[in-house]
């Protein structure tokens, strides 16, 4: 095995850089560069120097930090080197690392050795990148506890149960003169309803874990001068769009993340909707078109001034909510309020808390349990679905009184499927996607 090296904190100007190797060759190829290191011992920081080979001049000081195989991350010899966060400090360790036979690390090559060498398994590989991909703490909190292997044991219970099922199942093949007994039968199917019901209310949370995943797109449209640009500062809490009385000032669309209560909701403000000859502003409008497209849910801000206004979008066939905003110049026994309108002001932030109720109830927020085990990966998902299924087909084969050979080919499909999730029957070339979307470092 090749040893690899790479940064493994954000590239560009920082306090402090972490620069690690992991293989064979580590602590030797460190040596070579560093002073102190004769004597160094596994877990403990030294601080030590690093020199340009075949002179004393100094690169950098540092502190170095060894973790012995099989004691460490990646099972194997482990650095990590914590340097000055110069760019051009960082360049140099890595070059000379390399010219003295690291080699580069290829994206999540760290965590694929962790996997190969059995101190993870798949399921938790993947959380470590949904860990550092996550943007808000309900995401975090989801990550973690499959990081901590809560899904892996899970999982882990329901193959132990199919197991004891294809056991009972093969032992029967080596009698087939007997039939299994009624009684024996009934626990074979019990324990094959049991195990596709815990499959299935695991694929049944994928929907909440991808919401906290992954988050909506919310687009904020409605004709000039209607405030979308007001609204949009006020749900992110800051003056992040340009706001003026002239209409026609947004030409561009603005896009900003928002925590709303732990689902990532990805608001972008657009430009106003109208019959235009102005080129620069003819774009915007298409960008707009675009970002509706694109949208899970479309906030159609209507002036409550205006009671031609209001009539824009009405028969838009698109999820959304229609936002009347500058209620507060309304006076209220004038005011008419709409079934399936929010009635707010974004100057004085008046309705915004119903807004967001809004939204929430669009998410469907009683499908959303954070203190549940929550499935947050689309590869899961598929895998547990046809896992599923090759037990529903297991089981009518069981009550249809066919062969045991036929139900065991159903039951050890569903057992290779739920292998593919932690990792102990997936392939090479699933490994290489998987560890293709990984950050270089990790």
């Amino acid at each position: 095995m090749s040893t690899i090296v790479a940064l493994s904190t954000p590239p560009g100007r920082g306090a402090i850089a972490v620069v690690r190797l992991s293989g064979p060759d580590a602590l030797s190829i460190t040596k070579q560069l560093a002073t102190d290191l004769d004597n160094v011992k596994a877990r403990r920081a030294t601080l030590s120097k690093m020199s340009l080979p075949g002179t004393q001049e100094t690169l950098d000081e540092v502190l170095i930090t060894f973790f012995k195989a099989p004691d460490s991350a990646t099972g194997e010899d482990v650095i990590e080197i914590s340097c000055h966060g110069s760019p051009v400090v960082v360049r140099e360790i890595l070059d000379l690392m390399v010219s003295m036979g690291a080699r580069l690390a290829a994206p999540g090559e760290f965590t694929l050795r962790a996997l190969t060498n059995r101190k993870i398994n798949l399921v938790q590989a993947e959380a470590i990148r949904d860990l550092i991909a996550a943007q808000t703490e309900a995401a975090v909190k989801q990550a973690a506890r499959q990081i901590g292997g809560e899904l892996s044991h899970t999982i882990t219970s329901l193959e132990e149960k199919l197991i004891s099922v294809i056991v009972v199942l093969e032992s029967a093949l080596e009698f087939v003169e007997d039939d299994l007994p009624a009684a024996e039968l009934g626990s074979v199917k019990a324990t094959l309803t049991s195990v596709q019901k815990g499959i299935g209310d695991l694929a049944d949370s994928s929907s909440s874990g991808r919401l906290l995943q992954a988050g909506i797109k919310v687009a904020i449209i409605g004709s000039p001068n209607v405030g979308k640009s007001s609204l949009f500062n006020r749900l992110v809490s800051r003056d992040r769009a340009i706001v003026t009385d002239v209409p026609g000032t947004t030409r561009d669309t603005l896009s900003e993340t928002i925590d709303l209560e732990g689902v990532p909701v990805f608001l972008t403000d657009t430009a106003g909707l109208r019959e235009t000859t102005d080129t620069i502003e003819s774009l915007g409008i298409e960008r707009t078109q675009r970002a509706i497209v694109d949208a899970d849910l479309v906030l159609e801000v209507i002036d409550a001034t205006d009671a031609v206004g209001a009539q824009v979008n009405r028969d838009r066939d698109r999820s959304s909510i229609r936002v009347l905003n500058k209620c507060d110049l309304v006076v209220a026994k004038h005011f008419v309020s709409e079934k399936d309108s929010v009635r707010i002001s974004a100057l004085t932030g008046e309705g915004i808390e119903s807004l967001r109720t809004a939204i929430l109830a669009f998410l469907h927020r009683s499908d959303v349990d954070n203190e549940g085990l929550l499935v947050t990966n689309a590869r899961h998902y598929d895998l547990l679905k046809t896992a599923s299924y090759e037990l529903g087909n297991a089981i009518s084969a069981l009550n249809d009184e066919l062969s045991e050979e036929l139900v065991l080919v159903s039951l050890h499909n569903a057992l290779k499927y739920l292998g593919q999730i932690t990792g102990e029957t997936t392939t090479e070339d699933i490994l290489s996607q998987v560890f293709a979307t990984f950050c270089i470092g990790k």
